[in-house]
């Protein structure tokens, strides 16, 4: 009885967050629905007055689709898995492994914004490695292609993406906050916000590179690169960096041949990719797909 008290806890809960949210009865630094609506609609002004890619449609190809991902991916996925991942806390710790007994690192007593660089570091750096993965093994690839099946970038593509890498990215997240003491820092909002910026800015159609900090912040330009439909030989793909483009020169997988803008996106085969939201969420479950 107490799992599924947990669950539908957990659940209700979401849904009852989101929904307070909307009506703006949470804080406005912790209001992620509002919040992403209004980095949207800033990056999306900056991608009309000051397109790169100048034939490139306002609503570009796509443009629908990626915003309903953007929805379904932030909050209505996160309300339905809620519950189970309420539910393996649960487990989890009748079994005795908690946040705090895997701990190698008390933030508690450092200053709050090196609990917040600390936090963003170790979160980015899972999340790089993870799309390496995702990219390394065909099994995660055939779900990750759903990302990759962007034919004209702009800046609601950065939560294209199928479901299932959050089944992926999640479990390494929070293990990456159970190694620094098993909590997210009180002003956690500043980079959970920081981060939504920085990925609607790396999938716009704008020409960033940041100047000097380019090698330490991933931009527009370098990402790109990453959705290129011909990748260097040898390779899986290049410029793998979430927020942070410094794994991707510390680790020697930065590729930024030119800066045109002018590529073709995609990868070989993207011709019998699904076109569809529903069929692009069950292709990764077809037998005999790559």
């Amino acid at each position: 009885m107490k799992y599924i008290d947990a669950f539908v806890s957990a659940f209700n809960g979401t849904i009852d967050w989101t929904w307070k949210s909307i009506i703006f009865e949470v804080p406005w630094y912790t209001n992620y629905f509002w919040g992403l609506i209004a980095i949207s609609l800033v990056v999306w002004l900056l991608e009309i007055v000051f397109p790169w890619r100048k034939e490139q449609s306002i609503f570009r190809k796509d443009f629908w689709m990626d915003g309903f991902y953007m929805f379904f991916n932030f909050f209505l996925f996160a309300i339905a898995i809620s519950g189970f991942y309420k539910l393996l806390g649960v487990l989890f710790g009748d079994i005795g492994i908690t946040a705090q007994s895997l701990a190698l690192v008390d933030l508690t007593r450092w200053p709050m914004w090196l609990q917040l660089v600390v936090f963003f570091i170790i979160l980015d750096f899972v999340q790089w490695f993870t799309h390496i993965m995702l990219h390394r093994y065909a099994f995660l690839w055939k779900f990750h292609k759903v990302h990759h099946s962007v034919k004209e970038m702009g800046f609601a593509a950065h939560l294209r993406y199928h479901w299932m890498e959050n089944l992926f990215y999640k479990p390494l997240k929070t293990f990456g906050v159970m190694i620094l003491g098993g909590f997210e820092p009180e002003q956690a909002y500043i980079v959970h916000f920081f981060a939504i910026a920085i990925g609607h800015f790396n999938h716009s159609n704008i020409k960033i590179t940041w100047g000097p900090l380019k090698y330490l912040l991933n931009n527009p330009v370098m990402h790109l690169y990453h959705h290129a439909y011909d990748l260097p030989k040898g390779t899986y793909g290049v410029n793998f960096g979430i927020s942070l483009s410094l794994w991707d020169y510390i680790f020697g997988t930065n590729h930024i041949p030119e800066d045109s803008g002018n590529i073709k996106l995609g990868f070989p085969g993207d011709e019998k990719f699904p076109k569809d939201f529903i069929h692009q969420n069950t292709y990764g479950f077809k037998r005999g797909q790559k």
